[in-house]
């Protein structure tokens, strides 16, 4: 497999829903899947100097202490660039993704303004009988373990699960063709009715 068939992964957790609000990354993990498996992996917390609300401690586990023990924001953020490079980035449900990244690395003055592929978008067409598009819905329907979701690794890790068992239904969808990170753009833009699916 060569290197377009590997990509970076990613996951934050937040303090909230949008940067636009205020709302900060607390903690990434970013999984470099191969196409076949994960072959590399980073995480950390970060600390963007914001309270961390009560109700994200209790879906993440991701408590202020930990958040104030961890490196600065713009550490991690450079860490983050210096490994993902110039891989083909994905996320579940990218465009929340994309939005913090962006947003973290214009702190550290590096703009960035590639497209993410997604995987729930991909999900929406490949599976469109699914009764919803979440990470752990389509990692479950596809046998996939879900322990440790809404921690940033691990979330990373079970969309690079997804990615692969998806990148083989595409490949019996659509004959052998080549799942590369150019297809799957193609493909999660596409209206529903116009791709092959698994429904």
């Amino acid at each position: 497999m060569g290197m377009t068939d590997t990509f970076a992964v990613i996951d934050f957790e937040t303090t909230g829903l949008s940067p636009q609000q205020g709302d900060r990354a607390i903690e990434i993990g970013v999984a470099v899947f191969d196409g076949d498996r994960v072959i590399d992996t980073y995480q950390s917390l970060m600390n963007p100097g914001v309270e961390v609300p009560y109700f994200i401690e209790e879906l993440t586990g991701i408590s202020q202490e930990m958040v104030e023990d961890s490196p600065a924001s713009t550490t991690v953020m450079r860490e983050v660039r210096a490994i993902i490079g110039d891989l083909p980035i994905v996320a579940h449900n990218a465009s929340f993704d994309r939005n913090f990244y962006v947003a973290e690395l214009e702190k550290i003055g590096r703009y960035y303004d590639d497209p993410f592929l997604c995987t729930m978008l991909i999900g929406r067409r490949l599976y469109p009988n699914s009764p919803n598009h979440k990470l752990a819905t389509l990692a479950a329907l596809n046998n996939i373990n879900t322990a440790g979701h809404h921690r940033a690794l691990a979330d990373a890790v079970m969309t690079s699960k997804l990615l692969a068992v998806m990148r083989k239904e595409l490949m019996g969808l659509y004959d052998n063709q080549a799942i590369d990170s150019q297809f799957l753009h193609g493909y999660q833009k596409k209206s529903k009715n116009s791709v092959r699916s698994c429904g």
